[in-house]
């Protein structure tokens, strides 16, 4: 089964739907060199009443321009394909003013690629293997601006890849973070542990407000994306091993 197509194909690995409603759906972009692989996503997205799949490409040279025409929410792509492979493409994305949020699609949790799409600035990584409902559900966290990984699974991926510490890259790490208040470093590290607005502030005793806005300000201060960066950074510097 594929995906209704009423709009123009750019390409035998290219397709787009009409232009949705703003601020009904989550508006998604598909991107794999397996056309199958592309309709099963496309199918099981699309019985999702808050999701739209408005395009499909089958390898990361398409992207930029598909993006400008169709605005998605959420790129759903895969990590290695022909031509521009899936963490060139998310490189080329977050460069973008408003670019969307990025989702990478591997086979192997423990990929390289994978790890440097993360600090590039994915928001997390999906196995093709995983259940349906949980890949909705990943969709989903993201567009809520949610990693889509645990800080267990990213601390796990960068020791498999990154092998023995790395002291240039946990000084610089140390250096970055030194531009952060008292409040929050621990706020930081607090979002690095996995909790969500909530649980840090029952945690530090703020509100959820107060958190918001200190998360946006580590994001600002140290030029980061999103979460699943902070706790990459917490990562290197070796923050996650203290306790606390």
């Amino acid at each position: 089964m594929t995906t209704p197509t009423s709009g123009p194909t750019d390409s035998p690995g290219t397709s787009e739907l009409p232009e949705a409603p703003p601020d009904r759906v989550t508006r998604v972009l598909l991107v794999d060199d397996d056309p199958l692989l592309r309709a099963g996503l496309a199918m099981m997205l699309g019985g999702a009443p808050d999701l739209l799949v408005v395009g499909e490409a089958a390898d990361g040279t398409q992207v930029p321009a598909l993006v400008a025409r169709l605005r998605p929410d959420v790129v759903l792509m895969d990590i290695r394909m022909p031509g521009l492979d899936g963490l060139s493409a998310t490189e080329r994305l977050r460069a973008r003013p408003d670019a969307p949020e990025v989702v990478v699609l591997t086979t192997f949790d423990a990929d390289a690629h994978v790890l440097r799409a993360l600090r590039a600035g994915a928001a997390g990584f999906v196995l093709k293997d995983t259940p349906p409902a949980e890949i909705v559900a990943a969709v989903r966290r993201v567009a809520r601006g949610e990693p889509v990984l645990s800080p267990t699974v990213t601390r796990r991926l960068i020791d498999r890849v990154a092998g023995a510490d790395d002291d240039l890259r946990r000084v610089r790490a140390r250096e970055r973070l030194a531009l952060l208040n008292g409040r929050e470093r621990e706020v930081a590290v607090a979002v690095s542990r996995g909790m969500s607005n909530a649980e840090v502030g029952a945690t530090l005793h703020l509100s959820v407000s107060t958190v918001k806005t200190h998360v946006s300000s580590i994001l600002t201060k140290l030029d980061l994306n999103n979460r699943v960066q902070v706790a990459l950074l917490a990562h290197d510097a070796g923050l996650l091993d203290e306790r606390g």
